[in-house]
């Protein structure tokens, strides 16, 4: 490296650690206290360790205060508390008891930690004979304690099925102690996992602490073909207790013509699943143990499908009970009502699964649930139609969304508790175009209020529920995260309306000024995109525009664009704040960052255009994007970079090939480049017929591709356009990625080093497909940085920084 090039380096990676080094808000939750004006309100913070390669961890208090004249006060706990090595903390119901998982490592137990308001009440040692981590991500991830706070269920990885074991006379039949140094394990069958992320995982199962004696045992009755997460305790009985334990399975028979095979699950909610409900485990020693004439007690039984009828079903959530809390000897008292929270509401992506795309739209649907609810009881399935106040029709499914109204929903997640205090309001978090919005919807009558501000580009996210108030976060391409909370206001007219304060005193916020001082020069919009040439055999909503955000310097039309394009292709890139993004932005880049068709946010026909026209209508939107920036004299065309990841790596290695003249450099992180190679390689081989052959693509779909789905599957891959490449191209891999496998990178790699391209290799040997362990992703952007910054001939006062 010659001097030039270092001095470049250390600026750049001096620079990138002001990013890198603020905090970030994971989640809250908020307790009431015998003050209905005051809450007090925890928070969940992370923040990168490029030392230790990790993330340290972190709890933050604050004391909520409200009076009658809406005047809203913070109060913050003077300094966080670092949880060395915890992988979840999760509070109880009332707020006085939490939960702290520490995940165990290279075969040590697992330890669950009992917190009490002023100390460890109890430390649960579970050995790996009993089960393995606890699911902590947030698919599987499940964690519930009861309202009596006595028992918690989760989900944690099955322990392996036993090895054969070997010495030097042979195997040995009766099997050995792990103290036994004389033999060795040997491998036994192969074990199929859930793809990328779950390398290790496959068998999540359900389990239940009991608190007073430290017992653990597993859900019985479930089929070991079933992988379960996402559980929650069923609503208290006449008799006060919580039986059943309701949760989502997934069974493995995903593969092609219903053969075993499990297939990748991160970021595709198009795999079948379904609630289930299963008898508690404890609750079977007390039928074991009843009296024969004791006709009350339930027998235990197999866990049974509560929603047959649809293919999936997910985020389960029962509306909250009204119970009032009384404070005795400094521990919680909960009182039941056994009339009230009988309502079991959740999403559900069928149009993902019956399509095979992606992330399609979602829907809501409830289930009204008896006070004394028997297993073989059939509980009918309702769909919640939803409706803005401005729009006159209900609908479950957006098709076509007319400017300006309600695009369906798309939730990637859910609340522990989504519910406000009339309990029967719930608040989601869901995409809406290029933002992401915060709506309330009223379980009974669809109605759905967006309750985050209408006029605003920010995006927005909720944190928790504050009784009829909520705790949320907004942001923008520019602007760190700030925390909002927010209430009701009676007008006039006799309306409510929501209004948003901002939190004083926010210590996070101290660790975020000087990225804001970065990011003053800066300003961003989102661009309405028209559709060019719109085919007649499109659908209206597929010639609907498509959109852009735009995140621009002073003087834009001068300093160089990056062209960011997100991945899937069905997912999105809303206008909330990225480190990465603002990074690059603070040394003189323009950032165009494009949401082609085929997004979620933007309508379930938008969205399903493009699958069987990958490589073509999406390279199109993003030209179509460049050129309206152009054409408007907002960028120079001369001065144009491209990035993506994933399938924002396919278009990324699609448009330096289709359009060579347009851009001067591009960086693609685990590109797929090659679908007639990486069918055979992927976790997600049904995802390669589908982009690719679109709807069609299911009753063709074989482990073993026809010729002619080869042939097809090269021809709509960046590599059938190599030979026109002249960018320089910087690619960026993670060698234990199972989703984009890294050969796929490496044979364009070569491919274009052969055809005397300008190609430089980086491999990050332990990361994943998204290249997100700390150290890996600080160097790809700090070279992505520099890279880009050779190729564009940016100079020192040309940047931010």
């Amino acid at each position: 490296m010659d001097a030039l090039a270092s001095e470049e380096y250390a600026s750049q990676s001096k620079l990138l650690q002001e990013f890198t080094n603020a905090p970030s808000i994971d989640g809250a939750w908020v307790f009431q206290t015998n003050n209905e004006d005051r809450s007090t309100a925890m928070y969940s913070i992370s923040q990168t360790n490029l030392l230790a390669n990790n993330k340290r961890k972190y709890i933050l208090f604050s004391h909520i205060m409200r009076n009658g004249t809406n005047l809203l006060d913070f109060q913050w706990s003077p300094f966080p508390i670092q949880m060395d090595g915890v992988s979840a903390v999760v509070p109880s119901p009332s707020g006085s008891k939490l939960l702290v998982v520490r995940n165990g490592e290279k075969g040590s137990p697992t330890k669950l930690e009992i917190v009490d308001q002023s100390h460890v009440e109890k430390e649960i040692h579970v050995a790996q004979s009993v089960h393995g981590p606890l699911y902590t991500d947030e698919w599987f991830h499940g964690i519930s304690w009861n309202q009596e706070e006595t028992l918690i269920a989760y989900i944690a990885e099955d322990s392996p099925e036993p090895k054969p074991v070997f010495d030097d006379t042979g195997y040995r039949k009766e099997g050995s102690s792990e103290k036994d140094c004389n033999n060795w394990k040997g491998q036994g069958d192969w074990e199929e996992d859930w793809g990328e992320t779950y390398s290790k995982k496959g068998r999540p199962s359900l389990f239940v602490l009991d608190i007073n004696s430290g017992e653990v045992r597993a859900a019985k009755g479930i089929s070991r073909s079933l992988s379960v997460g996402q559980v929650v305790w069923a609503p208290p009985s006449s008799c006060g207790r919580q039986k059943y334990l309701i949760f989502v399975g997934w069974l493995e028979h995903n593969g092609f013509q219903n053969t075993p095979r499990k297939l990748g699950i991160k970021y595709c909610s198009n795999r079948p699943c379904s609630l289930y409900s299963t008898l508690r485990p404890f609750e079977e020693s007390d039928v074991d143990n009843a009296p024969a004439s004791d006709s009350k007690l339930e027998p235990a039984s197999v866990a049974i499908n509560l929603t047959p009828s649809i293919s999936s079903a997910f985020f389960p959530r029962f509306r909250t009970l009204n119970h009032a809390r009384k404070i005795l000897h400094g521990k919680s008292l909960i009182i039941f009502n056994s009339k009230d929270g009988k309502l079991l509401v959740f999403l559900s992506a069928n149009r993902a699964v019956d399509s095979g795309a992606h992330n399609a739209t979602d829907s809501l649907h409830k289930i009204n649930w008896p006070s004394d609810w028997k297993m073989d009881q059939y509980l009918e399935i309702t769909d919640v139609s939803i409706y803005l106040t401005s729009e006159l029709c209900q609908i479950p499914i957006v098709m076509c969304p007319q400017d300006g109204c309600f695009p369906g929903l798309y939730c990637s997640s859910m609340l522990s508790n989504p519910w406000l205090s009339d309990r029967c309001t719930m608040i989601l978090t869901s995409a809406w175009r290029s933002t992401e919005v915060i709506l309330s919807i009223d379980v009974l009558s669809g109605k759905a209020t967006r309750i985050s501000p209408e006029n605003s580009e920010y995006s927005w996210s909720a944190l928790a529920v504050d009784g009829h108030n909520v705790l949320a976060v907004s942001s923008s391409p520019i602007d760190p995260p700030q925390i909002k909370y927010g209430h009701q206001v009676s007008l006039k007219d006799q309306t409510c309306t929501w209004v948003w304060d901002e939190v004083n005193n926010n210590p996070l916020m101290a660790a975020n000024n000087k990225v804001k001082a970065l990011l003053s020069h800066h300003q961003f919009s989102i661009l309405k995109i028209p559709v060019t040439n719109p085919s007649d055999d499109l659908s209206d909503g597929s010639k609907l525009p498509f959109e852009a955000i735009f995140v621009s310097c002073k003087d834009s039309s001068h300093k160089p664009t990056i062209l960011v394009l997100h991945g899937g292709p069905h997912s999105v890139s809303v206008s909330s704040y990225s480190k990465t993004s603002a990074f690059l932005a603070s040394l003189g880049f323009n950032l165009l960052i494009v949401n082609y068709r085929g997004t979620p946010g933007f309508g379930e026909e938008a969205l399903q255009s493009l699958p069987g026209k990958v490589g073509s209508q999406d390279v199109q939107d993003c030209l179509t994007a460049l050129d309206y920036v152009i054409e408007g004299g907002l960028i120079d065309a001369s001065k144009v970079a491209v990035i993506g990841i994933s399938h924002g790596g396919f278009l990324t290695t699609h448009l330096i090939g289709q359009a060579p003249d347009r851009f001067m450099v591009a960086a693609a992180r685990n590109p797929v480049c090659n679908l007639s190679l990486m069918i055979g390689t992927t976790d997600i081989p049904d995802w390669c017929y589908a982009v690719a052959c679109g709807s069609e693509g299911r009753q063709h779909a074989s482990e073993s591709p026809s010729p002619d789905h080869l042939r097809l599957f090269y021809q709509k891959s960046p590599i059938a356009h190599i030979s026109k490449v002249k960018a320089p191209l910087l690619m960026l891999l993670g060698g234990a990625d199972l989703r984009v496998p890294i050969s796929n990178g490496l044979q364009y790699a070569r491919a274009l080093r052969e055809r005397g391209g300008e190609i430089r290799i980086m491999m990050f040997p332990d990361d994943i497909h998204e290249i997100n362990i700390p150290q890996s992703d600080f160097e790809s952007f700090l070279n992505i940085g520099v890279w880009f910054k050779k190729h564009l001939s940016i100079s020192a006062s040309d940047a931010s920084a």
